[in-house]
């Protein structure tokens, strides 16, 4: 069901290749799912009812609790101090639907967040992406601003901060706003833009932020997506670097190694800001995500199943 519901409509070929299973095993299946009113089938595919949504539902806290879920959560929130810590079953890095149920998850969070006047600071990566696009069409009071956190960074449209601060602020039916800017500019450029009036308009937001919601990069990926010389990605790494957020480089116990001059969030605001909500999956981010809440503890992490187990093991 819940397959089908992340690509629907779907046809029942396409769910068998998605789900590796025979087509005969898939018809059973689907048809004993439509008798009980949980999906409906027509020329496009597949498609889950608002009855097989609410199941859907139902069934994550279930299945959360058959797994251990919830006592992983209270342990991880008691190990690394943070507020709280949200955890969805599975590997993210492995599965496509977990990233998803992550970023449906987030967004859920925000809606519950959300207050008049509020700005909300939106950062850009993939796992933002997928928090844009399971962000339900919603009705929030009009005065509700988006703005990106910071520059742009990468190559690609979809997951550039512009982008996914416009598609949330037009789901929310709210406003948002657009930094026209690279991440990556030096010293001099900075000092010249950070004059433009509309840059002016973007930063004054942006310190004005009570709601932040951002991804959890790794020193050495983010490294590379700056560009930065090989030599100087060498040296952070070699000091220990396993984190960035905002231009800055941590160690895993939150201690800065590099600060990287960018456009957007100051590490200042981000400290001080209301409501902060962190999102990274994947074994691979557990030092990151521990190196992140070293440095605040009043916050939400979004987080999966495999990068939880993986940071009880380190620490």
């Amino acid at each position: 069901m819940r397959t089908i519901y992340y690509h629907q409509p779907i046809g029942r070929r396409a769910l068998a290749t998605e789900l590796n299973v025979g087509e005969r095993i898939i018809r059973n299946e689907v048809n004993f799912l439509k008798e009980l009113g949980l999906l409906e089938i027509d020329l496009k595919g597949m498609n889950i009812t608002k009855k097989g949504k609410h199941l859907i539902d139902e069934l994550n806290e279930v299945y959360k609790g058959l797994k251990g879920i919830t006592e992983l959560q209270n342990k991880l929130e008691k190990k690394l101090g943070v507020n709280k810590i949200i955890i969805v079953p599975g590997n993210s890095s492995e599965d496509e639907l977990i990233l998803k149920e992550m970023g449906k998850i987030t967004s859920s969070n925000i809606l519950k967040l959300i207050q008049p006047n509020d700005v909300i600071g939106i950062t850009g990566g993939n796992t933002m992406a997928n928090v844009a696009e399971e962000m339900p069409e919603s009705d929030v009071p009009n005065d509700v601003m988006v703005i990106p956190a910071r520059g742009g960074l990468g190559r690609e449209l979809e997951t550039q901060a512009n982008a996914i601060a416009a598609k949330i602020g037009k789901k929310l039916g709210g406003n948002y706003r657009l930094l026209n800017v690279p991440d990556s500019l030096g010293k001099e450029a900075l000092e010249v833009i950070i004059k433009n009036d509309e840059v002016k308009e973007a930063m004054e937001l942006i310190n004005n932020i009570n709601l932040l919601v951002f991804g959890i990069g790794r020193a050495d990926t983010m490294a590379h997506r700056r560009n930065l010389p090989g030599d100087r990605i060498k040296e952070i790494l070699n000091l220990g670097a396993v984190a960035e957020a905002f231009g800055h480089y941590f160690d895993i116990n939150g201690n800065e190694i590099w600060e990287y001059e960018t456009i957007g969030i100051s590490i200042e605001k981000f400290k001080s800001t209301k409501n902060v909500i962190g999102v990274a999956g994947g074994p691979e981010k557990a030092e990151s995500i521990i190196a992140i809440t070293s440095i605040r503890k009043d916050m939400t992490i979004v987080t999966d199943e495999s990068a939880a187990l993986k940071i009880l093991e380190l620490i």
